[in-house]
């Protein structure tokens, strides 16, 4: 099953928020409610939200009452600058939004020859997104022996992309194998993404899993229970990877332990023109720290900090799984110029 689809003129999504206990289907009929879904972690995941802000824009289309080209494009316009004020740091939804915009003012003709062709960029670019992730997956698998206990934090699989996933398609694709490997999966507070979604999404496939809190990681590593860590990418820029926040944590014990630290993910999340200095970390409200689900875990008026990110400088990573192959320092660097 897609975790995202196009359905006439609706835009069908799982609410993660509702995970692993319900499963709940999203079905939006306005762009307006895809920044909503975004902004409010109802989608999440870098891959996902690039569609996803293909397909808001798509809503915008399918739904617009322009008779010229020009109206509609303004349309678009003002649908883009909604969905770029969702969520700062995620390279794909800019990038996404990016694409269609450029589809639509390529496109010869009337208002309805724009419409369908910004409806059939955002349906290819889910269709992209599924293809890009198996390969991703492929090249990845290569990186895992039989017998390895992989570490994982936050969730890089199906639910954070269109389908299949990027660390966890990695994953996925040596478990389809045959390999007999093992996950460990951090819970990642505040939002619990790796208790909640990754740990479903393991357990749903029969992949062997292992739920730990994120300050056990140096433990299990102490003790030589992990053999790699992959994780997934929101943005990678020049010199670092940008990911969920516990990350850079993760790099550094790794590397401490002898233990290799790969990313996997698309090329659409590479941002080699800009450093991470250049990058706005998201910062979230307060309460996801203060409480879990409704419950208050801390008293009331304490001073709370909530990036969603971290920043993992490139010098902790082994190398970047994506669709074209595994690129290594070195690599990164010829595609840079550098």
């Amino acid at each position: 099953m897609r975790t995202i689809e196009w359905k006439d003129g609706l835009v069908v999504t799982i609410d993660q928020t509702r995970l692993p206990t319900r499963t709940v289907l999203l079905k939006m009929k306005r762009c307006a409610e895809v920044a909503d879904a975004i902004r409010e972690m109802k989608m999440r995941g870098a891959p996902l939200l690039g569609v996803a802000a293909a397909y808001g824009l798509a809503l915008t289309a399918y739904n617009s009452k322009a008779e010229k080209r020009d109206q509609l494009i303004m349309e678009l316009e003002a649908s883009a600058a909604t969905l770029r004020k969702t969520r700062p740091t995620a390279v794909n939804l800019f990038w996404a939004i990016d694409r269609i915009l450029k589809k639509a003012k390529e496109t010869v003709g009337e208002a309805r020859d724009v419409a369908r062709a910004v409806i059939h960029e955002a349906q290819r670019m889910a269709d992209e997104d599924v293809e890009v992730n198996r390969r991703i997956g492929e090249h990845g698998s290569t990186l895992i022996k039989d017998g390895d206990v992989v570490l994982t934090h936050c969730n890089a699989g199906g639910l954070a992309t269109v389908e299949y996933g990027t660390a966890l398609g990695v994953v996925r694709a040596a478990w389809e194998q045959g390999k007999k490997i093992e996950v460990i999966a951090t819970e990642t507070r505040p939002k619990l993404q790796g208790a909640r979604l990754t740990a479903y999404e393991l357990k749903r496939d029969g992949v062997p899993v292992t739920l730990i809190t994120d300050n056990m990681v140096g433990f299990v590593m102490a003790k030589n229970r992990v053999n790699l860590v992959v994780v997934g990418a929101d943005r990678i820029v020049q010199d670092a990877v940008i990911n969920k926040i516990g990350t850079y944590s993760i790099a550094v014990l790794a590397k401490e332990h002898g233990v290799p630290f790969y990313v996997a993910s698309p090329t659409s999340t590479m941002d080699l023109d800009h450093t991470s200095s250049e990058v706005a970390i998201e910062e979230r409200d307060s309460k996801e720290v203060t409480y879990v689900r409704s419950k208050r875990i801390a008293p009331r008026g304490v001073k709370v900090m909530n990036p969603a990110f971290d920043i993992t400088p490139m010098k902790y990573v082994r190398a970047v799984i994506t669709e074209t192959g595994i690129l290594y320092p070195e690599d990164l660097k010829h595609l840079r110029g550098g």
